[in-house]
């Protein structure tokens, strides 16, 4: 096997991976929320009723930005419903789930658990522009943030909450583009409602940051011409366009499944061409970033077809929905598309996993039972512990295997972050299956002297599953071998890895 090779120089960046690379999602979907991170009667709850093993993990994955309510959900929400005493809140249909909402966990309870997650956590808030509007996006903007004095935010202090919630970061919507979507709109419709609601929020708030709908998938047959189309309306008014993406093996074809990164890449430079031509056809200087807030493995084709399953008269209290049990494999995806981010860094400046318990999610409870984690925990705690600063522009020369969808892929998909204390951690994917992969790396100017740590999570049973029968089956192993010599990093990745080497001065 020929060995593949990078060089690290810091003089050569990408840009800086900040803290909201690693947001997470949650939404009123499943038992995301109920029996997920709020069960006031598990034995482990504290008295707002957050279950605190959940939050310990929480803790432990590093998740920054807590995105919320939607997703699918907040095109049919009333953000009215969720505040005031719980008793009072109304039970809703939710068309989008096609459950029962009881707003038992409303705004109140959400900005409280963020809080709980420790300071550097903030709230991503999504407002509806399915079947609501710019009246509706700035009454909950001033009932969130303005301090006192005026209905809305003595309503809020009357409800419990003397001190205003600070929300900075707003959600335009949620993936207006989708037919599945309630109240789907053009991409005219919606960037004109988009630049309405927009303009009525800085003139509350100057200092908001606004996401507009960007395409819900690259697939879709409106990609590139929607976002040209929003932009146009909204190019001064917004700071970040969102992107969506999830990937599943299709037909079994685990080759290109591991490939997934190469899409997200391509999806992500597609993004930044067309803001970059619309910002030039409108003589800007300004720069929109990305928010790249739906991100993930999902089985999406095993939950459609649980969709059309499902009884339609059925309408159900957080069912159990989209609980994908993942795989090594699947870990080792996610961390190439953490890879893939963060060699985007320079753009990409939020991005959030979706989602953040049970649905799709790196943590798993059990109602009246543990917590514990996926294999997809590990890859992302990792990546958000040593993924912050500076990060170094890799360029691989690596070997070669062919896949169906993507062709002639590289075996080592690998990027490298240097932090504020000139630590440097190489992040690796092998994608080989069967093989072992060399890895050679020449250091320029960056005074390394030790290898503190080869972490790696691969498995002699690329299937292996963390349950909640066996729930530490998977975990990273250290690695000896690993050598740092007269500015030269020698390695072997294992076969199907996930590898995280940590480098010191």
């Amino acid at each position: 096997m020929r060995t593949a090779r990078f060089t690290l120089d810091p003089a050569f960046t990408v840009g800086t991976a900040g803290p909201r690379l690693f947001g997470s999602f949650v939404e009123h979907l499943g038992r995301c929320v109920y029996t997920g991170i709020f069960e006031p009667d598990h034995p482990l709850a504290d008295e707002a009723g957050i279950r605190t093993d959940v939050l310990d993990l929480v803790r432990e994955l590093g998740v920054t930005v807590i995105r919320y309510p939607g997703g699918n959900f907040v095109s049919g929400h009333r953000w009215e419903d969720s505040v005031g005493p719980a008793a009072d809140r109304p039970r809703r249909l939710d068309l989008a789930w096609h459950s029962t909402e009881t707003h038992r966990f409303g705004l109140s309870e959400y900005i409280g658990f963020v809080r709980r997650i420790g300071p550097e956590a903030e709230p991503m808030m999504a407002v509806n522009l399915g079947t609501r509007g710019v009246a509706e996006a700035v009454r909950l903007q001033e009932y969130a943030n303005h301090p006192e004095g005026t209905a809305l935010s003595d309503l809020r202090v009357a409800h419990g909450d003397k001190d205003p919630y600070g929300i900075r970061l707003w959600c335009l919507g949620n993936e207006l583009d989708g037919p599945w979507q309630t109240g789907h709109k053009t991409a005219e419709e919606y960037g004109r409602v988009a630049a309405e609601t927009a303009r009525a929020m800085r003139q509350l708030d100057p200092g908001v940051e606004l996401v507009a709908c960007g395409s819900s998938s690259r697939a879709m047959p409106t990609f590139a011409q929607w976002e040209a189309t929003v932009l146009q309306e909204t190019y001064d008014l917004v700071d970040h366009i969102s992107l969506h993406a999830y990937y599943e093996p299709v037909d079994g074809d685990t080759d290109s499944f591991l490939a997934s990164a190469v899409d997200m890449e391509a999806f992500i430079e597609s993004v930044v061409a067309t803001c970059d031509h619309v910002g030039a056809r409108l003589k800007s200087t300004k720069r929109i970033d990305l928010s790249f807030d739906e991100w993930n493995v999902w089985y999406m084709s095993r939950s459609q077809e649980q969709a059309r399953a499902a009884d339609p008269h059925d309408w159900p209290e957080a069912p159990r929905l989209l609980e994908d049990n993942y795989s090594v494999t699947d870990a080792v995806v996610l961390g190439s598309l953490l890879i893939a981010l963060l060699r985007h860094a320079d753009r990409v400046t939020v991005a959030c996993l979706a989602q953040l318990v049970n649905v799709i999610a790196p943590i798993m409870t059990e109602p009246g039972g543990p917590a514990w984690r996926q294999t997809t925990f590990f890859p992302f705690a990792q990546a958000s512990g040593h993924g912050r600063g500076q990060v170094l522009d890799v360029r691989v020369d690596s070997p070669t295997y062919v896949t169906r969808r993507y062709g002639e892929t590289d075996l080592l998909h690998a990027t490298a972050v240097r932090a504020e204390d000139g630590t440097v951690t190489v992040f690796a994917v092998n994608r080989g299956r069967t093989e072992a992969l060399p890895l050679d790396v020449t250091l320029n100017g960056l005074g390394l002297t030790k290898v503190v740590e080869h972490s790696v999570l691969a498995d002699a049973d690329p299937d292996a599953r963390n349950t909640l029968d066996d729930p530490e089956r998977v975990v990273p192993h250290r690695v000896t071998g690993t050598v740092l010599r007269d500015g030269r990093l020698t390695t072997v990745l294992e076969p199907l890895s996930w590898n995280v080497i940590r480098l010191t001065p």
